[in-house]
C-alpha cells in the first residue's frame, strides 16, 4: 500500500512538471519574448531593456525555466509586468476568493449529488427518478452563463435579495463577500449536481443488480441497511473518478461565473492578464489551476484505493 501511494505521488509530480514545461516551451515559442509580447509598438529603448533585465531574459532558457521551477515551489513566480508587483502578491487574495467559491460549491453540490443519485437508482424508473433524471439532463445542457444571466434576473433584479454583481475589493472580507457569492456558487452547484447525480444514478443501478445485494435480500437484510451498508460504499468507488473530474471542470466554470458575476477570483485575473499580456502572470495561475487539477485527480485514487481492497491488489 506505501509503494502504492508512492507512485501515485511520482506519477502526479511528473504530470506537474510535464505541464510545467509545455507551458514554458510555448511562451518560449512565441514570436519574440514576454517582453515584446508585453510592449508591443513600445518595445524599444530603456523601457525594453528595463523589462528584459527585470525578468532575466538574457539568461538561457533553460536556466529560466529551472529558476522558475525553484521559485514556484516556494510560492515565488516572479513579477508582474502589468501590476508592476510580485506575482504571489496579487495571486494570493484572488486563489482566496476563487477557492472559498469552489469550495462552497462543492462542499453544497456533492453530498447532495451523491443522495440524490441514490434515491433515483433505487427508485429506477420511478416518477422520482425521471424528474430527477430530466432536471440533471437540463442543468447539464445549459451554458453556465446562462443559467448565470437567469439567476441575476430573478434573485438580483425581481427580487433583489443578491448583489447583481460583485462590487467589494479582493481583499474583502468573508462576510462582505458572503451575499456576492450566494449566486455564483448556485451557478456552479447546478453543474456539479447534475453530473454526479447521473453518474451516482447509474453507478447505484449497476450494484443493486450485483450478486451479493440479492443474496443480502434473501438472508432477510433491511432494504434501507442493503442500500447504506452495501449500495452506497460500492458505488462509491466508480463514482469517485467522475466527482474528481467534475470538480477539475469546476476550474473551468469558475473562470466563466467569475467573469459574469465580476467576481475578484483567479478566473478573472487570468482574463485580465491574457486581456493585458502579461505573460508571467498567465503561466502562474495556469501552473496553479494544473496542480488544483492534478490534486483532485490525486485524492480520488487514494480515495478508490482506500475504499477497494481489490484496487490495492491490483496495485501490487
Amino acid at each position: 500500500m506505501p509503494s502504492l501511494i508512492l507512485r501515485r505521488f511520482g506519477f502526479a509530480a511528473f504530470t506537474i512538471g510535464f505541464v510545467s514545461i509545455v507551458m514554458f516551451a510555448a511562451v518560449e515559442a512565441l514570436p519574440g519574448n514576454v517582453c515584446t509580447s508585453f510592449l508591443q509598438r513600445f518595445a524599444q529603448g530603456p523601457r525594453l531593456e528595463r523589462c528584459i533585465e527585470q525578468q532575466g531574459l538574457e539568461r538561457p532558457a533553460l536556466v529560466r525555466y529551472g529558476d522558475w521551477v525553484a521559485g514556484a515551489v516556494q510560492g515565488d513566480f516572479g513579477y508582474s509586468l502589468m501590476k508592476r508587483k510580485p506575482i504571489n502578491e496579487l495571486i494570493w487574495e484572488r486563489f482566496r476568493n476563487t477557492a472559498l467559491l469552489g469550495g462552497l460549491a462543492a462542499l453544497l453540490a456533492i453530498p447532495f449529488a451523491i443522495f440524490l443519485g441514490i434515491a433515483a437508482g433505487v427508485r429506477r424508473d420511478r416518477p422520482l427518478d425521471l424528474s430527477l433524471s430530466g432536471a440533471a439532463m437540463l442543468a447539464m445542457t445549459i451554458p453556465e452563463f446562462v443559467t448565470a444571466t437567469a439567476l441575476i434576473y430573478v434573485f438580483a433584479i425581481v427580487l433583489q435579495w443578491f448583489p447583481a454583481v460583485t462590487i467589494v475589493s479582493p481583499g474583502a472580507g468573508f462576510m462582505q463577500m458572503l451575499p456576492n457569492i450566494v449566486l455564483p456558487v448556485l451557478v456552479l452547484s447546478a453543474v456539479l449536481v447534475a453530473h454526479i447525480m447521473r453518474m451516482m444514478r447509474a453507478s447505484v443501478i449497476d450494484v443493486m443488480a450485483s450478486d451479493y445485494v440479492h443474496m443480502a435480500r434473501l438472508k432477510g437484510v433491511p432494504e434501507r441497511q442493503i442500500i447504506w451498508k452495501h449500495v452506497m460504499p460500492n458505488a462509491m468507488i466508480p463514482a469517485l473518478n467522475v466527482i474528481a473530474l467534475t470538480i477539475a471542470w469546476l476550474l473551468a466554470g469558475v473562470v466563466v461565473v467569475e467573469k459574469v458575476f465580476n467576481y475578484p477570483g483567479l478566473g478573472t485575473l487570468m482574463i485580465q492578464a491574457i486581456f493585458d499580456r502579461d505573460l508571467p502572470l498567465v503561466q502562474a495561475i495556469a501552473l496553479i489551476f494544473s496542480v488544483i487539477y492534478v490534486g483532485v485527480n490525486l485524492a480520488a485514487d487514494l480515495a478508490a484505493l482506500a475504499l477497494d481492497p481489490r484496487l490495492r491488489r491490483k496495485g501490487h
